[in-house]
């Protein structure tokens, strides 16, 4: 089984659009929930689980988000930014990802959207302990729709009890939705064009029909930041889940 990867890829670059007007005048990642910023919520995380350099793409106000995160670039994570800036638009999260991958060592990585929170502070570890690279392309963290909050969509995924996943396809609902983090491999994406796609796109087209996109599920509730609304909902669910176990 592996170990932590010690790279991560935070995706920062988006530009925010369901989040305006809050994103006229800074990127999503800059968005504060709960008196901190979405990317750092999400470097909070990493650094809990130990891992040691984190990748963060920007191009929506590019500059203000780097001028944000370099006061915390020694610390940890130690912070490496990969700027789009200059690009015609944003390439999205495998592009973003290709393009950085000169920073990544050989071997496991994490990606991690910067638009999510959430509370099990194990989750990371245990998705490190349970990949397998012989039997897994992908190991995707997933919540439970239940547990959701702010994600207005039908669900991405069925598991089965080996923890490989499918898609939805043309169901109603699946019980499960990506919760923005996932472990790979550098391999998998040698040799690929930095151009404009998705990671979904090689999960759907590419790694489940093989067998070899699997999941785990987080344990307590994810809260999605898509929208200002959903801001408001996750920042008054996080005051009632302190004063639950302050009572």
């Amino acid at each position: 089984m592996s170990t932590m990867p010690s790279h991560a890829m935070v995706f920062a670059a988006g530009l925010g659009t369901r989040m305006r007007p809050l994103t006229d005048d800074r990127p999503k990642a800059l968005v504060e929930v709960d008196g901190r910023c979405l990317v750092d919520h999400m470097l909070d995380r990493l650094a809990e689980a130990g891992v040691g350099t984190a990748v963060v793409n920007s191009f929506h106000f590019g500059d203000k988000l780097v001028a944000h995160l370099t006061p915390r670039s020694t610390g940890s994570p130690r912070l490496i930014f990969s700027r789009e800036d200059a690009l015609p638009e944003p390439l999205e999260t495998e592009g973003g990802l290709v393009y950085a991958l000169h920073h990544f060592p050989d071997g496991p990585l994490l990606t991690c959207n910067a638009d999510a929170i959430w509370l099990d502070g194990t989750a990371i570890n245990r998705m490190a302990e349970a990949f397998d690279p012989k039997r897994m392309d992908g190991l995707l963290l997933l919540a439970r729709l239940d547990e959701s909050l702010g994600f207005d969509g039908p669900g991405d995924f069925f598991m089965d009890e080996e923890g490989r996943l499918t898609r939805r396809g043309e169901a109603a609902s699946a019980p499960y939705a990506y919760a923005g983090v996932q472990i790979t491999t550098k391999a998998k994406f040698e040799g690929k064009s930095a151009t404009k796609r998705s990671l979904a796109r090689t999960w759907f087209d590419e790694w489940s029909p093989k067998g070899r996109l699997y999941g785990l599920v987080l344990d307590g509730p994810w809260l999605h930041i898509g929208d200002p609304q959903a801001r408001i909902d996750a920042e008054a669910k996080l005051q009632a889940l302190r004063a639950s176990t302050q009572a």
